[in-house]
């Protein structure tokens, strides 16, 4: 999987970028993903993150992950067929403020908080959603076994 990293924040260490990396993969190995599949992610602050939750979500107050996939076909859109493309699965925006304090809310680290933002961004951009009781626990069930897995857990 190819993924295109944007730091607006500078904050976000060449250690967490690896990590988000070989984790991505990891989930994508277990989701079978297409190998040649593409997406990018977006480290940015509270302000920023706030502006676009409030122009895509109509909610005006920062959130830790937001995610735009590509992959839906639009009404009218024009499919290319004979050309092989590799797979756009979209973008995924994470607020480095917001990773930073539940990280600190729910006492684990900083790399552990933004890997896991990472696959809950990627898991929206697969279909997974959690607006319905059985939805969240299929979810939530899915992130939970990847970083198990993966071996990022709660205590890391």
């Amino acid at each position: 999987m190819e993924i295109d990293f944007h730091d607006e924040t500078e904050k976000v260490s060449e250690e967490h970028i690896a990590l988000i990396t070989n984790l991505l993969t990891y989930a994508a190995e277990q989701e079978n993903i297409a190998e040649g599949a593409e997406l990018s992610i977006s480290f940015v602050d509270n302000d920023d993150i706030q502006q676009l939750n409030s122009q895509y979500r109509g909610l005006d107050k920062p959130t830790d992950v937001l995610s735009f996939a590509l992959e839906e076909t639009a009404e009218d859109e024009v499919t290319i067929s004979g050309v092989e493309l590799p797979v756009a699965l979209g973008d995924i925006i994470i607020s480095v403020d917001k990773a930073v304090e539940q990280a600190e809310e729910y006492n684990h680290s900083f790399s552990r908080e933004l890997g896991f933002l990472a696959l809950h961004g990627l898991l929206h951009l697969l279909g997974y959603d959690h607006m319905e009781e059985a939805d969240e626990k299929k979810m939530f069930g899915r992130q939970e076994e990847i970083l198990n897995g993966f071996g990022l857990s709660r205590e890391k």
